[in-house]
């Protein structure tokens, strides 16, 4: 019996030491914008549990489907615990952001013996108690799994990084594009250092680099001037095998944290100074770009006459101060209103209104519609606007994009949706307003599409952006006008009064 006891124990140690390292994945993701009048609720929040994670994300192109990709190319064995997301909106409510993180870390303690975890974080969550909601997660997770546990930890480009996080993590890094299109890459660079954590390859050290700034989400394009050098020397830091990470984030100017603002961090494999040396020299190269970050953009009424005196199209129009991505509304009228003031022809835009939407259907394909729209959220994005025209059609709002877009994901749903072609149209410009049931970020064509609206046959396309919708749009766009509308994102910060950012920071400052 002893021997057979001894024999069983030695076989026991010999698959340990024979097995794949297994590596937790989880995530909890949102983008807090804190003067978004409605909070956060549990119940906005959709979540994957164990294997569901890989049936929604793996197929697509976020930083959870570069994990899975990562765990075939490094010999790792996955665990799936959770995975949660919302659309951007206001702070994330107390309880919800302890219902998930309790529900995370039981999963985790629960789990067979783990040698690490994946962690998608957005960046910018604001919690009703804590500024960075992002960092609280990441230190209960911490005192939960001990000092040693690798946490490797993937950012949004648009977070704000707190020493906190950065302090609580074992490595952290960002996506380096804004539109996002690198996600898969950087959730594959993230299993690519875990693995190499377990396997006792390399010791990381990381340092953070804040210089006193507001990027302006304006500016935040990765593909241009003035970001686009300081991104591709991260790129080349990386290509240095002394350096594990580098990254940049722009941050996210609608959360009203400490940490809000542009930020850095380095990773170096057990080189601290090395670190910290590299993080201040980008951190530099950021704050020497400021004299750049001008805003002179027009309004609704003169992007509206701009659009109309074109003489290529489409052209799109950006309403900047509804970026549904950046957590407002979806449902200011500014741009809307002038495009019927004006008497344009050959539009479309979509507006979120889940009760225009009711309407619609219970009036049935072909039927007249002549109701409010818009504006229902508060007054902040502008008064409800009457829409005279017909119901053209009715749709379920579900849609895959198959094309690496912003955001990284493959099947999407704006709900229940009914395009209304609104009066003054005519068969070759029509003028379609779009009626969502689901707030809806445009970051791909098939939005439109899925719901018969051919953008290249339209003259003016609106959409509630910032960057994100360029990766989808910029092909078909013959012109893009940002307009300076207000609301929850509008990108003048001085239309907001900030009471917990650090100052001084420059963007804010007279």
């Amino acid at each position: 019996m002893k021997l057979l006891t001894l024999l069983l124990a030695i076989a026991a140690v010999l698959r340990a030491a024979d097995r794949r390292p297994r590596i937790a994945v989880g995530g909890i993701m949102h983008e807090s914008n804190s003067f978004y009048p409605a909070p956060t609720r549990l119940a906005d929040f959709r979540i994957d549990r164990g294997p569901g994670i890989e049936l929604q994300h793996a197929a697509g192109a976020s930083e959870v489907a570069g994990y899975y990709e990562g765990a075939k190319r490094y010999g790792l064995e996955l665990h799936p615990t959770l995975h949660a997301s919302a659309t951007p909106g206001g702070p994330v409510e107390a309880a919800a952001l302890d219902a998930l993180s309790g529900e995370l870390i039981r999963l985790l303690k629960a789990a067979p013996p783990l040698d690490g975890l994946l962690l998608a974080l957005h960046g910018a969550m604001v919690s009703e108690k804590f500024p960075h909601g992002d960092a609280e997660i990441v230190r209960r997770v911490r005192e939960a799994m001990g000092p040693a546990f690798p946490i490797v930890v993937t950012h949004d480009f648009h977070a704000n990084i707190s020493p906190e996080i950065v302090r609580q993590s074992t490595v952290l890094l960002g996506y380096k594009t804004n539109p996002h299109i690198d996600q898969r890459e950087r959730g594959l660079k993230a299993a690519e250092i875990v693995s190499r954590i377990v396997k006792g390859e390399i010791h990381p050290t990381q340092a953070l680099a804040k210089p006193p700034m507001l990027y302006n989400i304006r500016f935040q394009n990765t593909n241009v001037e003035p970001l686009r050098p300081i991104v591709e020397e991260t790129r080349r830091l990386e290509r240095d095998p002394r350096f594990l990470a580098a990254s940049v984030a722009g941050g996210y100017q609608y959360a009203d944290t400490p940490a809000m603002g542009a930020g850095v961090v380095v990773v170096t494999n057990h080189d601290a100074a090395l670190a910290r040396s590299e993080a201040e020299r980008l951190g530099q190269m950021l704050w020497a770009t400021r004299d750049r970050l001008k805003l002179r953009l027009p309004d609704a009424a003169a992007a509206v006459r701009q659009a109309l005196a074109a003489s290529e199209f489409p052209v799109v129009l950006v309403e900047m101060g509804d970026n549904i991505g950046g957590g407002s509304a979806g449902d200011a009228t500014f741009v809307l209103g002038e495009l019927l003031r004006q008497k344009a022809q050959g539009w479309v835009e979509a507006i979120a209104d889940p009760e225009a939407v009711k309407t619609a259907a219970r009036l049935g394909i072909g039927a007249e519609f002549d109701q409010v729209v818009g504006g229902r959220t508060d007054r902040l994005h502008g008064e409800p606007v009457r829409i005279r025209g017909r119901v053209k059609s009715l749709h379920d709002g579900k849609y895959i994009e198959t094309e690496v877009r912003h955001g990284g994901a493959r099947y999407l749903d704006q709900g229940l949706s009914a395009v209304i072609e609104v009066e003054g149209s005519t068969r070759d410009l029509p003028n379609l307003l779009l009626l969502t049931s689901y707030r809806h970020a445009p970051m791909s064509l098939h939005q439109l599409i899925s719901c018969g609206i051919y953008p290249r046959r339209q003259r003016i396309l609106v959409v509630k952006a910032a960057i994100a919708f360029r990766a989808a749009y910029e092909p078909v766009a013959a012109r893009i006008i940002e307009v300076d509308t207000p609301g929850a994102t509008a990108v003048n910060p001085a239309r907001f009064t900030y009471r917990r950012v650090r100052r001084p920071l420059f963007g804010l400052e007279p």
